[in-house]
């Protein structure tokens, strides 16, 4: 089992080229990405999600827009203790120098301080967190094809 910190650089290649600042949240069963301007619709009767990702911290450049399925719909408890049902996507992850899918709610995290949350079932034995330590794994590289 690898150790990472509290914070750490995690990729969603499928996704967004860009490393994201992502906050590792063990209170948080769920994992969210801030996703801004986000569109539902249908595809060949299959439901699917339009919206953009600010991967850039505190910015709005570089904004990404991207189209995937819609794995289902997720009713989460946000941190204020309101419920609200939000798409959930599947899609790699890239962390501590693994990858592997993930489930993903979408959400507009604009008021939070990190755009993704690593939630507890995304981290469950693959990693042991060391709250006392920041960005363990190194930084992601870009992905070609992201």
């Amino acid at each position: 089992m690898g150790v990472i910190g509290w914070r750490e650089w995690a990729q969603l290649p499928a996704l967004c080229t860009d490393a994201i600042k992502a906050k590792v949240d063990t209170g948080a069963r769920t994992s969210a990405l801030h996703a801004f301007r986000l569109e539902t619709s249908v595809r060949d009767g299959e439901p699917w999600v339009s919206f953009e990702i600010h991967p850039h911290q505190r910015s709005t450049e570089g904004a990404v827009r991207v189209e995937t399925a819609v794995a289902g719909w997720r009713s989460v408890k946000s941190s204020n203790g309101e419920i609200q049902r939000r798409p959930v996507v599947r899609t790699p992850l890239s962390l501590g120098g693994r990858t592997w899918s993930i489930d993903i709610t979408l959400t507009n995290r604009d008021a939070m301080g990190f755009r993704m949350l690593v939630g507890r079932a995304a981290i469950r034995r693959k990693f042991v967190v060391d709250v006392g330590r920041s960005y363990i794994g190194a930084q992601p590289q870009p992905t070609q094809d992201g």
